[in-house]
Formats: structure tokens, sequence, C-alpha cells
């Protein structure tokens, strides 16, 4: 558009509201074309079938005056309110300047989503300099009245602007999300937004309600022991190989039959199934990588369908665990290789990689994926990775890739 149109035809914003019904687009637009109006920009929203549209116009001067009086007499018929607003050349002007703006989405979660929850985040998004430009419901009805320890609900706000530090925004949503008990997720806009190809899964406490190991500690007796390990490796404090190391050796002797009793008595985490059975219908590519046990991960593979699965492998002798590691151990640094080279093998940026964990073993793969979620993690993981989701199930990560429940056509969750 350029500087003799700006000049020579008059801008108008038109807003119309009141009950949605088929054919008020058409109805409308027939009108704007009678008048050789030019829509610039349009926007519709309907909240529980009432409609909010708002039209941006460019028209001649002799055509606006009739225009007015049409749509006036046209949402008459309809019982639509309209009204009109003239735009200036110079706010014209700043608004087509402002469409270079950086652009975010931030997702909210809960089991119910009150006023409070989104008072508290739109007040962060305001205090960082960021407009709200919409908000969209993802997740399927639900009231507060009939929520459950299994409902979910998700309402998605994207803002633009330039956000005056996005570490300090990112780390307010932390805290408030953490104070709330709802989980809140921080994210620039891009076409790799729902475009992803790739999710990889930790496997323990992340895919599963537990750590394998600690399972076979139990049998072996030497649970105590063991758990310590496991948590003080998870929290950092121990290197991820020598504390696998040391728990192995705990298990020595344990008798192999017993081992396999395991398959199946641990349960997957809530959503798991829903979400790796909506990523597969999508075409997604998933994978295990996990510093656990691969006679568990390829029970969850067959389970599941999972594409690709990297585990350790737990060395039996003449039926009993040796208490050796024979192979290579898959820590943080060789997840981050492992996922390196399936995106590779697909051909997948790591752009378009979701990675999901729990533990410190964790980070280097989510730190390399395009999108790194630690999922009921612990303290320094949520406080490092990208996004964090604590309060929700596995099939929540479907938001945050922009499916919406009604999309899939998934039945609300009661209970």
């Amino acid at each position: 558009m350029g500087e003799a149109s700006l000049s020579m035809n008059e801008t108008v914003l038109i807003h119309f509201s009141g009950r949605n019904q088929p054919g008020l687009i058409a109805a409308l637009s027939e009108v704007l074309a009678e008048y050789s109006a030019c829509v610039l920009d349009i926007g519709q929203a309907v909240v529980h079938e009432t409609l909010v549209l708002g039209l941006l116009i460019e028209v001649r001067p002799d055509n606006l005056v009739g225009l007015q009086d049409a749509l006036a007499a046209k949402s008459g018929e309809l019982r639509l309110q309209v009204s009109f607003t003239p735009v200036s050349k110079a706010e014209l002007e700043h608004w087509i300047r402002s469409q270079g703006k950086d652009r975010f989405i931030i997702t909210v979660l809960g089991r119910a989503i009150s006023a409070h929850h989104l008072a508290r985040v739109s007040a962060i998004i305001a205090e960082h300099g960021l407009d709200v430009d919409s908000i969209e419901r993802l997740s399927g009805r639900l009231s507060l009245a009939v929520h459950t320890s299994t409902s979910n609900a998700c309402v998605e706000l994207r803002a633009s602007g330039t956000a005056t530090s996005e570490a300090s925004m990112r780390a307010a949503f932390l805290a408030t999300a953490h104070d709330l008990r709802i989980d809140i997720a921080f994210q620039r806009e891009s076409i790799f937004r729902r475009n992803r190809r790739l999710f990889a899964f930790d496997m323990d406490s992340t895919l599963i309600q537990g750590e394998v190991i600690d399972e076979l500690a139990k049998m072996a007796g030497v649970a105590d022991k063991v758990v310590a390990i496991t948590e003080s490796a998870m929290r950092g404090e121990i290197e991820f190989q020598e504390s696998f190391r040391r728990r192995v050796g705990l298990l020595r002797g344990l008798r192999e039959e017993r081992v396999r009793e395991l398959l199946g008595t641990i349960p997957l985490v809530e959503g798991a199934e829903q979400l790796i059975g909506t990523l597969k219908m999508l075409g997604y590519k998933t994978a295990i990588l996990s510093g656990g046990f691969t006679f568990f991960a390829r029970h969850l593979q067959e389970r599941l369908g999972i594409d690709y699965v990297f585990a350790n492998d737990l060395d039996v002798v003449d039926g009993v665990v040796s208490g050796e590691v024979r192979t290579e151990i898959v820590d943080g640094a060789r997840k981050a290789a492992l996922l390196r080279e399936i995106a590779r093998k697909e051909n997948i940026s790591l752009e378009q990689v979701v990675a999901v964990g729990d533990g410190a073993n964790d980070l280097p793969m989510l730190g390399i994926a395009g999108m790194g979620i630690a999922f009921r993690a612990k303290p320094i993981v949520r406080q490092t990775a990208g996004h964090a989701v604590s309060f929700l199930g596995l099939d929540s990560l479907l938001y945050l890739i922009g499916v919406r429940e009604r999309d899939l056509n998934l039945p609300v969750k009661r209970g």
C-alpha cells in the first residue's frame, strides 16, 4: 500500500458484536464489496455463541457515508451492534510498523483455570511491555464445578511487543506457576511451533511412575542404598556414570526371572498413552533415551509403538545379574548425542525436536532440542529447562505444540 493510497482513502475500524449465526461474514462482506472497500485487517472471536468481529478497512471518501449507512442497516437485520472509528494516517502508519514486533505464546495449564490465574499471568505480560493480541481455549469446555484430579484446562494467550527482559519474564512465570500450582509455558512464536516432528522421552519417572532400578533394588534388598544414590544423581550431586555403576553393583546376584517380573508392574504416567497415540496419529517420530534399562524400555516400545529406544543393558550371566556394566552408559552427554543422531537420520532439524525429562542427566538433550520440557522434574531441571510442566499429565504437552482438543475430537476428561 503506497503513500497515495494512505493519503487519498479513508481508513476506518469497524466493530461488530452480537449473537453468532451462519452467513454473517458473507452478508457483511457483500456490503463491503459493493462499496469497493479494501480489508486491511480482520479478527473474530466467538465466546458462548456471542461474536466479536473487528475489521480495519480502507475506502474511498465518497463511498464512506454510504458504506456506513449500508452496514448499519445490514447489522440491524442481523441483530448486530456496530460502531465505526476513524483511523488517522499516523495511527495507520504506527499499526503498519507494529507488524514487525516480536510475538510470544503464553500457555496456561491447570486442572482448572480461574480469573485469579489469568489476572496474575496477564499482569506479568503487561509488566514486561507486551500487549495481549488474542486468547483462545485449547482444552475442552470444563467448569470449576466439575473439574477433577485428572481434568485438563488450557488457555493460550498470544502477545506481541518488545519484552523488557525475556529472562525476567520467564522467571516470573516460573515463580507464579509454582505459587498457584499451575503450569505456564512461555515461548516465542515461530514457524517450528506447529511443525515439530520428533518427541524424545526419558523413561523413568517421565513415561513411567517410578525408577526401574529402585524396584530392582527392592527385590535385591538394597532399596535404601540405591534410592539414596538415585536421588543424589537426579539432583546433580553425583556424576551419573559413577552413580549408575554403584547402583548396578548393588544388584549383583539378583536372578533374571525376578527381573522379568517387573514388566507390566510399573504404571505409565498419566496421559502417556494418549500423548504418544496422538503423536503417532499426527505422524511424529518418538524415541526413548533412557539412563535406565533396555529390557523395560523395549517393553514400552512394544506397548506404545515407540520408534527408537536407547538405554543400558542389564548384564546377566548364567541367569543372574552380574553387577557389572559392560556397555557404554547412556548418560546426559550420550542422550544428547543420540538425539542428534536420530534427528540426522530422520532429516529433522533440532528446532523440530521436543525433548522431555525430569533429571539432571536429561538437561543436555533438553538444551539442544527446539523445545525442552522438564516434566514433574527436580528443581534444578525446572529452573534450567526452557519449559516446565509439573501439575498435569503428559497429554498436556499437546497444548504446547498448538493442538486443540476439538481438533482431535477428544472427550473432555472428567476423571
